[in-house]
C-alpha cells in the first residue's frame, strides 16, 4: 500500500474504480490476450480492467514485455482480443476505425509522399463529403500546429526523424478521433527533440481535448503529460498494478511541474513501483 497526496492506493481499490457511464470514453473489461506456442498458451494479459474518462490523458508505464503495446494494439483494433471486451462510448470495437487515431514509435509515413499528402491520406478517408479545398485546409492546419508550415511539400523521406514524427502527430489529430493512442511516440528521439514534441503534443491536446492513452518508459514524461499514470505489473498475465492521480493544474508548463511540491513524491512512487 502507498499514500500519495493523501490517497491510499491498493490493488483492491484499483479493481473497484469505476466512473459514471456517461463519463467513460474507453472501457476495458476483464481483458485477456493469449498467444499459442508449441509449449502451450502464453498469457500476455489477464483480468485487465481499466476505464478512461472523456478528455482524459492517461500514460501507461511498466517493464518491457509486460504487454503495454499489446494492450494498445488491441484498443486500436489491430490485434484480436482473446477474452473480455473493449468499448468506445459503450460500443464494442470491431477492428480498426477512425474513432481511434494512432501515433506509433516509428512515424510509418509513405516516404514518396509529401507531408501534406501523408496527412491527407487519413483526412480524405474520414471526411469524404468535404470539398478538396476543405480537406486540404484541415491537413494544413494541423501541419502548421506541429510547426511544419514550411514543409508542406517536402517528401517524408527528406524529413528528419523528429519532423516525420511531427507529421505523424498532425495526421493523428487531423482525423478528429475520439481516442488518441500513442505508442512511445518520442522513444527514438534525442532528449531536446523529445521535449519539443512533448510541448507540441500537449499544446494541441489542450485545445482539442481528445481522450489520450500513451505508452512511455519515461517516468518524467508520464508525469508531465498525464492526468493519471497507470502502472502495469510484469508479465506474463500482466494487469493493472497501480494507478496514480497527477493533480497538476492545466495548462501546465515543464517549469511549473518541476517546481510543484508533489512532483518528486509522484516520481518516487513510480520508480518504487518499477523497481519492485
Amino acid at each position: 500500500m502507498s499514500i500519495i497526496a493523501g490517497h491510499k492506493i491498493t490493488k483492491n481499490l484499483i479493481e473497484n474504480i469505476s466512473f459514471p457511464s456517461n463519463e467513460v470514453m474507453l472501457d476495458l473489461k476483464d481483458l485477456k490476450k493469449v498467444y499459442p506456442t508449441p509449449k502451450g498458451d502464453y498469457v500476455v494479459l489477464e483480468h485487465l480492467n481499466l476505464q478512461i474518462r472523456k478528455e482524459e490523458f492517461v500514460t501507461i508505464i511498466g517493464h518491457s514485455g509486460c504487454g503495454k503495446t499489446t494492450m494498445l494494439s488491441m484498443i486500436a483494433g489491430l490485434n484480436p482480443i482473446s477474452d473480455g471486451s473493449i468499448s468506445v462510448l459503450g460500443k464494442p470495437i470491431k477492428g480498426p476505425g477512425p474513432d481511434r487515431g494512432v501515433i506509433f514509435q516509428s512515424p510509418s509515413l509513405m516516404p514518396w509522399m509529401t507531408s501534406l499528402q501523408n496527412v491527407l491520406l487519413g483526412v480524405n478517408q474520414v471526411f469524404p463529403h468535404a470539398t478538396k479545398a476543405q480537406r486540404k485546409d484541415i491537413a494544413k492546419y494541423y501541419l502548421q500546429k506541429v510547426g511544419l508550415e514550411d514543409a508542406f511539400h517536402k517528401k517524408a523521406s527528406e524529413l528528419s526523424q523528429g519532423m516525420q514524427q511531427r507529421v505523424g502527430i498532425a495526421r493523428a489529430f487531423a482525423i478528429k478521433p475520439k481516442v488518441l493512442l500513442l505508442d512511445e511516440p518520442f522513444g527514438m528521439l534525442d532528449s531536446l527533440t523529445r521535449g519539443e514534441l512533448q510541448d507540441i503534443l500537449i499544446e494541441i491536446w489542450n485545445k482539442e481535448k481528445i481522450t489520450a492513452v500513451m505508452i512511455t518508459h519515461d517516468v518524467d514524461e508520464a508525469i508531465f503529460l498525464a492526468d493519471r499514470v497507470v502502472m502495469m505489473t510484469s508479465g506474463p498475465k500482466a494487469k493493472i498494478g497501480d494507478i496514480l492521480d497527477i493533480n497538476f493544474d492545466r495548462p501546465r508548463t515543464r517549469k511549473s511541474v518541476l517546481e510543484h511540491d508533489d512532483y518528486y513524491t509522484y516520481r518516487k512512487h513510480l520508480i518504487d513501483f518499477l523497481e519492485h
